[in-house]
């Protein structure tokens, strides 16, 4: 047996924050590891809805896996999906039918949008989880304005110039907040017959109040940040349809022809491939010290698991948790393989909370310190260019927010492939396909 087959084999499944961190902590050298994603690239979700609202590009926010982890010679990455687990045999079972033995597994692979129980919605409520996503809210804003341009009939242009978003938490505020920005600066001047500034912007919260995981006094500075900006906001109001006329709350009607789904998340089917209990929203329920019960060979990280802190409390699926859970497995598994004591439980640091409602306006929570306005809002735009990979890609990113706080202007309003409308087609059919 050569030198690198008899290494410990290391399968991790999922390039997002939680496995490359995983992978940058685990020292070179120590196993041979193979890391498997279905795209190619690593991408930073929290900025999603800036490429949905034209402010940055894909490549702004997504990096090669190859490329990242090109001088780790003990990595070999894989593009393929993974449809199973045979925990008896260890191996994983990919969609092409190939399998990938292991001797420790780390599950990573994130969470998708969750339309409780209402998967028909998808097509007419995008939701912010891919950059095929973000690039098809993109399509369909921009196209709505253009559409807008054209309609004759009153009623119809006023469908096409609401948007409404779904979901008050941060992607829900941050997308509302651009989308108010994109219609009343940046296009202005730009159309002759419709205002772009008279769009309707509606935000829909089931709950209360906004931003629920903030303290109150944020939430509220939240709501009338974005109400300063013509969004409306709707609290207290589940929506019961998503149709290609729009959204319905209660039994009103909202006609519009662009909805943006930011209501809730459910995790990938990791549980099911496993067998193991799950919460409400299909992550499994880790040991503390993050693997499976049962199985100390599997970790489960990230928006994939339902991790509590030694008081008890939820650890949030945000980047930074990822990214401390990645390094912690990657402690353990270095203990294991070096015959030391393996840290028994992952504690959370909790760095804050972040959200921005538009130009300078954001909130920030740090528990005993909470910020909100202008200072909040450069530094959370620091934080954010912090956690972006590559010198680059900082400063493509901040370059490009320097330029809209300028001149209003954002470099990426380009309406590319097929639009994916919510509207029905001129037959009388739904167009319901990706661009």
């Amino acid at each position: 047996m050569d030198e690198r087959s008899s290494k410990q084999r290391i399968v991790v499944v999922g390039g997002g924050f939680a496995g490359l961190t995983f992978v940058g902590t685990l020292k070179a050298g120590a196993a041979e590891i193979t890391l498997i994603d279905q795209r190619n690239h690593h991408l930073f979700q929290p900025l999603l809805y800036q490429v949905a609202t034209a402010s940055l590009t894909p490549s702004d926010i997504a990096w090669p896996i190859r490329h990242v982890l090109r001088k780790r010679r003990d990595v070999r990455t894989l593009l393929g999906s993974v449809t199973g687990v045979e925990t008896a045999r260890r191996v994983v079972r990919l969609a092409d039918g190939g399998e990938i033995p292991y001797d420790t597994l780390v599950l990573a692979t994130g969470a998708r949008h969750s339309y409780f129980g209402h998967d028909d919605w998808e097509p007419f409520a995008t939701g912010l989880k891919t950059v095929e996503d973000a690039t098809a809210v993109r399509q369909r804003i921009l196209s709505a304005f253009e559409r807008a341009e054209c309609e004759s009939d009153p009623a119809e242009r006023a469908a096409w110039m609401t948007f409404v978003v779904v979901g008050g938490g941060p992607t829900g505020v941050e997308m509302a907040g651009a989308i108010a920005e994109l219609a009343h600066a940046t296009l202005q001047g730009e159309f002759r017959l419709i205002d772009p500034a008279q769009a309707r912007i509606v935000l829909v919260e089931a709950g209360e109040r906004l931003l629920p995981s903030f303290e109150t006094g944020l939430s509220a500075y939240a709501r009338a940040a974005l109400e300063r900006r013509g969004v409306a906001v709707r609290l207290g109001e589940a929506v019961t349809l998503c149709d290609a006329e729009g959204v319905r709350l209660g039994e009103e009607r909202i006609r519009a022809h662009t909805l943006v789904w930011a209501a809730g998340v459910e995790a990938s089917p990791a549980g099911e491939w496993l067998g193991v209990p799950t919460d409400r929203a299909g992550r499994v329920v880790v040991e503390p010290d993050l693997t499976v019960p049962g199985h100390p060979e599997i970790f489960v990280l990230g928006d994939t698991a339902a991790v509590r802190d030694a008081r008890g409390k939820a650890v949030p699926g945000i980047a930074p948790a990822a990214k401390q859970q990645g390094a912690f497995a990657a402690r353990v598994v270095a203990a294991r393989l070096a015959g030391h004591t393996a840290p028994a439980r992952f504690s959370y640091g909790d760095r804050g909370s972040l959200a921005t409602i538009g130009k300078r306006a954001a909130v920030i929570d740090f528990g005993k310190i909470r910020l909100r306005g202008w200072l909040a809002w450069w530094l959370w735009g620091l934080a954010h260019v912090y956690f972006l990979i590559g010198v680059r890609n900082r400063l493509s990113v901040a370059l490009s927010w320097l330029w809209i706080h300028a001149r209003d202007q954002r470099p990426a309003r380009l309406i590319t492939g097929q639009p994916r409308p919510a509207a029905p087609a001129a037959d009388g059919t739904e167009e319901t396909g990706r661009g």
